[in-house]
């Protein structure tokens, strides 16, 4: 940048011999040296611009890899609680547009403003050395030019923020129409959707023209300046030459570097409105970055160095931020081997039991505790190495087969991930398939069945082979067919490990060693199945209304 700057400066320095000796002495040889000088100065600046272009621009990428690494890292270990609060249309927005406003801002923006500030540092100096009356003119003139741009930037800023909140929320509601498209045709919702979809569009717009109108505004005040601030050269600089107290030369000169800064000048108010269009994506982007999870290992987390014998609840209540309360003083124990299983109604608290085992969040009293130490002292990733977990709606990637079951243990061998598969009852319909394990299933597996996914998120629990496995409904949503074959799986799945249940169907847990029915956030029964039938409370009805003729 120095460099380059230099040579700018170079080319109205010279003006200044030009026109008082060179073309007064009419002499050729001068002449074609000045050519030479000049022609010397554009290919130093050319090659200095191009070294600072390239490496600010590696620069700029770098940091933005970065931020974007940093993002993307703080994202997946956020809490569940904070993706709960959060739409996932704006994170990916803060993701992607709210990233490219800051690559713009840090590899053009930043290194522009450093390069344009030393260009017209460098022709000030030269015009002081001219002309200092002048050159004191045209430094107060010129940073004038910065008050309006500085306020029309913090207006900007804020333009901005709205724009990109804007964003987010039409990225979020296009999401959720995406994945809901089967609902809105069965609905005939088309042109409702249409509708709302052309509002936020429609909302959208009002910052992206207000932000459009401002930058336009930047150039005809920067304009008007420039203007005044040559007129007022010229006119005094005229009359000194007139005079006799100035030669044309250093006019000439003056009037040169005057002419080549207005162009830094011109090129900072623009990329003023960029900047700040870079800062008002970066307060977004750190906003999450400075987001700290709550859930975090302890200083001195205890490594888990033999297999679990007990789970204590004690005492244990839950509620979210602002929610009543989900859990109400809940206590059991869960020895190691037992199936234990949780049912009552929709609400109960029953996944909520299941969320704070592998600690997705902590309770808000009371204690988990696992073999007498409270889960808040074990190391978390110890922990959560110890547990599989099968839901209702697991997730698969847009990846194949073989990758997806991989996900449970990234170390294991092929024999060992098509074990697991043929454990899980899904190697037959795998191999099936048109590319067999390799085979892509879609995003979130949409390309097979819903009995098809569940077997595949076992064999994936299966290759983890975890000592203690969480079934949070994983057969509530299918049909009896696929149930079946699905619950011949899990029973595979079971054997020789800590089960704990959470269930729909009384039908699939009446095996289960300890059953504790769950009545708003209380356990209000327990026993085995036969013992709670005998009781005839809540679990009785349960029963006879799913299982009766």
């Amino acid at each position: 940048m120095l460099v380059a700057a230099a040579a700018t400066m170079a080319f109205p320095y010279f003006l200044k011999p030009a026109f008082d000796f060179i073309f007064q002495n009419n002499d050729k040889f001068d002449i074609i040296f000045f050519g030479i000088c000049i022609f010397a100065s554009f290919i130093v600046k050319g090659i200095a611009s191009y070294g600072e272009s390239f490496i600010m621009t590696y620069i700029g990428q770098k940091i933005v890899f970065d931020i974007q690494e940093r993002l993307f890292k703080n994202l997946v270990i956020a809490d569940l609680s904070f993706f709960n609060s959060h739409h996932s249309g704006d994170l990916l927005s803060r993701f992607s547009n709210d990233v490219a406003l800051m690559r713009n801002a840090v590899s053009t923006t930043i290194s522009g403003l450093g390069k344009e500030l030393m260009t017209f540092v460098f022709l000030i100096g030269l015009m002081i050395y001219r002309d200092a009356t002048l050159a004191i003119f045209a430094c107060i003139l010129f940073p004038s030019a910065l008050v309006p741009i500085i306020l029309l930037g913090r207006k900007m800023k804020k333009i901005v923020v709205n724009m990109q909140n804007s964003l987010g929320s039409l990225s979020s509601y296009l999401s959720q129409i995406f994945q809901g498209n089967r609902i809105v045709k069965a609905y005939n919702a088309e042109e409702m959707e249409i509708s709302r979809v052309n509002q936020k569009i429609m909302k959208l717009m009002t910052p992206i023209i207000k932000s459009a109108k401002i930058k336009a505004l930047l150039h005809p005040i920067s304009e008007c300046i420039a203007g005044i601030a040559i007129i007022s050269v010229l006119i005094y600089g005229g009359m000194q030459v007139m005079s006799g107290h100035k030669t044309i030369g250093d006019l000439i000169s003056f009037l040169g570097a005057l002419l080549i800064a207005y162009e830094p000048v011109r090129r900072l108010t623009q990329l003023s409105a960029n900047m700040h269009e870079g800062l008002a994506a970066a307060s977004r982007i750190f906003e999450i970055i400075d987001t700290k999870p709550s859930i975090q290992n302890s200083p001195r987390a205890k490594r888990i160095t033999k297999q679990v014998q007990l789970l204590t609840f004690e005492n244990v209540s839950f509620k979210y931020d602002s929610s009543s309360q989900i859990l109400d003083n809940v206590s059991f124990e869960i020895r190691r081997g037992q199936t234990v299983a949780f049912v009552g109604k929709s609400g109960a608290g029953k996944s909520t039991i299941i969320n704070l085992i592998p600690r997705f969040h902590d309770v808000t009293s009371g204690e988990i505790r696992i073999d007498g130490i409270n889960l808040k002292e074990l190391d978390l990733n110890d922990w959560r190495k110890q547990i599989a977990l099968v839901t209702q709606e697991n997730i698969l990637f847009d990846a194949s087969f073989y990758e997806n079951i991989a996900y449970g243990n990234t170390e294991a061998s092929e024999s060992e991930i098509i074990a697991a598969a043929e454990a899980a009852f899904a190697d037959e319909f795998i191999r099936e398939s048109d590319k067999g394990y390799q085979t892509i299933i879609g995003e979130s597996g949409t390309r097979i069945s819903g009995g098809q996914r569940q077997r595949i998120a076992i064999a994936r629990a299966m290759l983890k082979n975890a000592p203690i496995l969480l079934l949070d409904e994983a057969t509530s949503s299918l049909d009896a067919s696929s149930e079946k074959s699905v619950q011949n799986a899990l029973d595979t799945l079971m054997q020789n490990r800590t089960t704990i249940i959470v269930a729909h169907r009384l039908a699939s847990i009446t095996s289960a060693d300890v059953i504790y029915v769950i009545d708003g956030g209380i356990i209000k029964e327990t026993g085995n199945h036969f013992d709670l039938l005998s009781l005839g409370g809540i679990y009785a009805s349960l029963w006879h209304s799913q299982c009766k003729p």
